[in-house]
């Protein structure tokens, strides 16, 4: 487990948390549509694929994976048309999934697993395949991405494999170190209202570890494009060359990227040594709050990075709600803990725990909030020292230069105390075509009064005011917004999450709320069970 400081610190004091270890159960693959039954009513004007990603295999005949990313990717599909839903998954055949049924056994590292070298090699033979580097896997089990109009999977590595959302069938596997030099890239793209795609990936030279801001064009020159015109927009250095910093995400406005480089280190030695030792690639990511956060701001037009470096008091954030420009400020809103130690709670025997080591595994997790910072974009020399540079009204967030090119900031929260008694708020959502890199009224994410989420929240920015949808039991994934056609209210739509039921058998449903009052219209029962996934998107096929 992670080594810190505060090993023993406890956050919360929950008591009798319920058993969830039903949602990392190993699924089957139901790759022909099923029907669904409806309770309530699912607007006629939906109409597409809700498609969800996750992991959905956690054994592979006598070998388990540690990790809950580790996982075997499943993708599933709830299609909706005329009120009804069907919904089908499949298995991504990655070649990692195929190898690893092939020898009946984990042929592949993960994240949290290592692969053991093969029983069958001699001695010597075993030997040697320790001191290989682990092989980059293709399990990309974290979301569901779109580049030039094609679905994607990808995880976090620099594999990702086309789809085709219909049918849910891996078409092609796609590496992105063949366009540009790069050695990955987040599972959370940026996209332009013209469809320019952003994102971003490290790589390892001699000179240190560089991460990288990446441009994909929005159009196909052939038909059979997958990442070609990718660029790199912009490398910035790690502060720490041999210990870069691990991201999940970034932030983007109308002309800039932001780059949160926070104190989640990966240890590259460690992480290249790890089949050697014999330890998980997660040995080597580790928390290190003596550093401070740094914003890095990115002119996505110039791919000019700003001498200006902003920082804030150490913390982790693995996503952004919005980002965007007004009155010469950067407003940032993202998900944020004081403690970056998440990460390795998330090994399976936690999340099948019961009873008061579970409660124990949830109440040495930091919980995590929404949060604004507002960078000032607009400094001088003649900037004075010392006072704060935010003069946005009705703001407590500050920025205050300390020297010649640093802003030292601190945020203001996003919500009010009730929001303490949901467990904070993750999966942010908001109403992506129209809000982002706007200013925006209303996000939407997963209370988390348990180690996954155990409800839906709407957050009202005006009066900071929350909305819940709450049952004992239920488990609903990330919400997703859907526009109602012709909407002009920025919650004029349609929220849809998938709601696990761990201690009832075959109960798992698609919720569908009205986004403005956040009441239930109706659920769609899928007559079997699938684990608890990450992230998804809708296809709207209007």
């Amino acid at each position: 487990v992670i080594k810190s400081q505060n090993k023993d610190q406890h956050f919360t004091d929950v008591l009798g948390l319920p058993c969830i270890e039903n949602l990392v159960c190993s699924a089957d693959e139901t790759p022909e549509p099923i029907a669904t039954t409806i309770t309530g009513n699912i607007p006629s004007w939906i109409k597409g694929n809700f498609l969800r990603n996750g992991p959905g295999k956690f054994e592979i005949g006598r070998s388990s994976f540690n990790h809950w990313f580790d996982g075997m990717a499943l993708m599933h599909q709830f299609h909706i048309e005329d009120g009804k839903v069907t919904y089908m998954s499949r298995f991504l055949n990655s070649d990692c999934y195929k190898e690893n049924l092939e020898h009946n056994r984990i042929m592949v590292s993960e994240f949290g697993t290592i692969a053991m070298p093969d029983p069958c090699k001699n001695f010597f033979q075993r030997f040697l395949s320790r001191f290989e580097l682990p092989k980059p896997s293709d399990n990309a089990n974290v979301s569901f991405v779109q580049y030039k109009g094609d679905y994607y999977v990808s995880t976090e590595t620099n594999f990702m494999h086309k789809i085709d959302p219909q049918t849910l069938e891996t078409k092609e596997k796609v590496d992105w170190s063949k366009f540009v030099a790069v050695n990955g890239a987040t599972a959370h793209p940026h996209v332009d209202p013209d469809g320019t795609t952003y994102n971003m990936g490290n790589s390892y030279t001699r000179k240190g570890a560089f991460y990288n801001i990446i441009m994909v064009p929005s159009k196909k020159v052939n038909p059979n494009d997958t990442l070609e015109g990718a660029t790199v927009v912009c490398s910035i250095p790690s502060e720490d060359k041999s210990k870069p910093s691990y991201y999940h995400s970034f932030a983007m406005s109308e002309n800039y990227v932001v780059f949160i480089e926070q104190p989640i280190k990966m240890d590259l030695l460690k992480i290249v040594t790890s089949k050697l030792r014999g330890k998980g690639i997660n040995e080597g990511v580790y928390w290190d709050p003596k550093r401070n956060t740094v914003f890095h701001v990115i002119n996505k037009h110039t791919g000019k990075l700003s001498l200006i470096k902003y920082y804030a008091k150490p913390l982790s954030t693995f996503h952004q709600i919005n980002c965007y420009e007004e009155n010469g400020f950067l407003i940032i809103d993202m998900c944020c803990s004081d403690d970056g130690q998440a990460i390795n709670n998330y090994l399976i025997q936690n999340l099948k725990k019961s009873g008061n080591a579970l409660d124990e595994v949830y109440n040495t997790v930091c919980r995590v909030f929404p949060r604004r910072f507002v960078l000032p974009l607009n400094m001088d020399s003649h900037t004075p020292c010392g006072q704060n540079l935010n003069t946005r009204l009705n703001n407590t967030a500050t920025a205050i230069k300390t020297d010649k090119n640093k802003v030292f900031c601190t945020h203001e929260d996003l919500h009010g105390d009730d929001l303490h008694e949901f467990g904070g708020l993750e999966f942010p959502h908001i109403n992506y075509s129209m809000c982002n890199s706007c200013p925006y009224r209303y996000f939407y994410g997963c209370g988390f009064r348990h180690l996954v989420g155990d409800s839906l929240i709407k957050m009202d920015l005006q009066g900071k005011q929350i909305k819940v949808w709450k049952h004992a039991g239920m488990y609903p994934s990330e919400p997703i917004f859907v526009s109602s056609p012709g909407a002009v209210e920025e919650d004029d739509g349609a929220i849809l999450s998938v709601v696990i039921t761990p201690n009832q058998d075959k109960s798992t449903f698609l919720l569908v709320l009205d986004a403005k009052t956040f009441e239930e219209l109706g659920r769609a029962e899928v007559p079997i069970n699938i684990p608890y996934g990450f992230h998804g998107t809708f296809q709207n096929r209007h």
